[in-house]
């Protein structure tokens, strides 16, 4: 009962530390019932299965977490309207196996190599997953510990150095520590030890949240520029009017919002992710004779200056005797479509500037795997509201340059501002301010979509990015280089926001060298693995 009791305190301290309904301090000791559930078990219990019975309770800690802080994705439907169960089953179970297959290799070194050993592995091999997490097919970063803090930029400036990835570090490291003390205080009863670990601890923690005030209080960056925003908010209902309207109806709407509401020089329209066309997409062959490009081309001509950035759904086609994409797919013997999540630029006189969604949901834009789960499960895969086909991808990140202005946007479509390192990317293409065109509207009024908003604050920080945020339906935000929002909408209004975004010229540290704390977590798990087998074969040698 004592071992439930502490994973079940585990589950809770995680949980009510998530943002953006939680208070991030209590992520500091939130692993640590965990590991004295584990310590517990390994070595004064009497259960014969004991490896069984860490990964089960680990299990119902991570299980607990993710149904707390991403149950909201029971917010998406199926195609007759009900809520879609597996929409949040499989990422729940999934995503708390993985979490409980790390803290299991965790508990398999420890007894293999000693707890200090352990407490080492643990930090190298939690930081690696998070990593592999941010890269791999099914990637699902969103319980990333890093990101917990997001809510608080003031506490986490120096970001800008290490990244959300380095929060997680620092949140992982202080756990141990503290996990550290009370096991060296059980052993010794020492004041003198509790003391100086209680100590250290303490300025672990204090240290960078004031040297992330100090930096708060003294940025000066001076920007290049500034431009004039107009963000859009039409609140598309996405399963209903999105694929029963008129795409016309659809884009005339969007630009009577726009019309009604511009007041003053505007540099920049920006429109969210896939506001055109409503149903089907355009055929990315045939953009400058596209009616609904052509018509907001039309618009700019009453707006001299003015550039129009949107999301849009899009597809190329094919021929046999082409080079035929691997995500694009058969439609008649001669003929494939790849389709895309795309963002464009359009300004008169000008090509349209495109850039494909790099970074695709698990299960809605892409089929995870696909060569390799497909033949095994055909069209019976994650189907959580969306296709199990794949979209095609850029390979690389873009910026979209301005003919009028110094602006060079960063066009980032919804799910890929969770990624940090990705994110830089378009900052090295040349980005002064990220444009994040989203779509938060299939899981309803829930933390989902407060949560993507509160992420975007990391990537202000890491990358000193102004950001302008075009939402469907809400919340769309004007976000500063400091990670602050200066203002936003509310969810649900259809509605506009104005900017005033400054652009930006340098690159910080974390822009310039990524996660650098996750890749020399990878070189130390890769040490600590090499040094266990390297113990291992001469304790063999040994003994023959």
């Amino acid at each position: 009962m004592k071992y439930i009791l502490l994973t079940l305190i585990s589950a809770m301290l995680l949980s009510v530390s998530w943002p953006t309904y939680g208070v991030p301090f209590f992520i500091f000791f939130a692993l640590v019932p965990l590991l004295m559930m584990e310590h517990g078990i390994s070595k004064f219990s009497s259960y014969k299965r004991k490896s069984w019975m860490v990964f089960g309770l680990s299990y119902l800690c991570f299980v607990i977490w993710n149904i707390v802080t991403t149950g909201w994705l029971y917010g998406s439907k199926n195609p007759d309207g009900s809520h879609s169960m597996m929409a949040v089953v499989f990422p729940v179970l999934v995503n708390s196996f993985l979490y409980s297959l790390v803290f299991q290799c965790y508990h398999w070194y420890k007894n293999a190599q000693g707890t200090y050993w352990g407490l080492g592995f643990l930090i190298a091999i939690w930081m690696s997953f998070e990593k592999f997490h941010l890269n791999w097919e099914l990637t699902w970063p969103w319980l990333n510990l890093g990101n917990v803090f997001s809510d608080y930029p003031k506490l986490i400036q120096w970001y800008d150095t290490l990244g959300a990835t380095g929060g997680s570090f620092w949140i992982l490291a202080i756990n141990v520590l503290i996990f550290y003390t009370l096991r060296t205080w059980e052993a010794g009863r020492k004041r003198k030890d509790l003391i100086k670990n209680t100590l250290i601890v303490a300025a672990l923690i204090i240290l960078p949240m004031i040297i992330s005030l100090i930096k708060y209080n003294n940025f000066d960056e001076k920007p290049s520029g500034q431009v004039n925003v107009l963000m859009l908010q039409p609140d598309l209902d996405p399963y209903a009017e999105k694929y029963s309207k008129d795409s016309l109806t659809i884009e005339n709407d969007l630009l009577t919002l726009a019309e009604n509401n511009s007041k003053g020089k505007i540099d920049y329209y920006i429109a969210p992710e896939t506001a055109l066309p409503g149903r089907g997409s355009i055929s990315e062959t045939a953009f400058e004779k596209s009616l609904l490009l052509n018509n907001v081309k039309g618009f700019l001509s009453k707006h001299p200056g003015a550039v129009f950035a949107t999301g849009i759904s899009s597809h190329r086609f094919y021929k046999s005797q082409e080079n035929i994409p691997k995500e694009a797919y058969q439609v008649n013997p001669e003929l494939w479509v790849e389709s895309y999540n795309t963002a464009i630029q359009i300004a008169p006189q000008e090509k349209v500037q495109v850039y494909h969604k790099g970074k695709l949901v698990p299960g809605v834009e892409i089929f995870p795997y696909m060569s390799v789960l497909k033949p095994l499960l055909g069209d019976a895969m994650l189907n959580l509201g969306g296709t199990v086909a794949s979209l095609g991808i850029d390979e690389e990140r873009k910026s979209f340059s301005n003919p009028y202005n110094k602006g060079r946007l960063a066009p980032i479509i919804c799910y890929e501002s969770i990624y940090g390192e990705f994110t830089t990317d378009y900052v090295k293409k040349g980005a002064n301010f990220l444009g994040i065109m989203t779509n938060d509207s299939w899981w309803g009024v829930t933390e989902g979509h407060k949560q993507l908003l509160s992420y975007a604050k990391l990537r202000a920080i890491e990358t000193r990015r102004e950001i302008a945020r075009a939402a469907n339906s809400g919340i769309s935000a004007h976000i500063n280089a400091k990670g602050e929002v200066e203002a936003d909408t509310f969810y649900g209004d259809k509605t506009t926001l104005f900017a005033k975004v400054n652009l930006y010229e340098t690159m910080t540290f974390y822009t310039r060298a990524g996660d650098l704390l996750s890749r020399f977590s990878i070189f130390a798990l890769g040490f600590l693995l090499f040094y266990f087998l390297i113990e291992k074969f001469r304790n063999r040698t040994k003994k023959a």
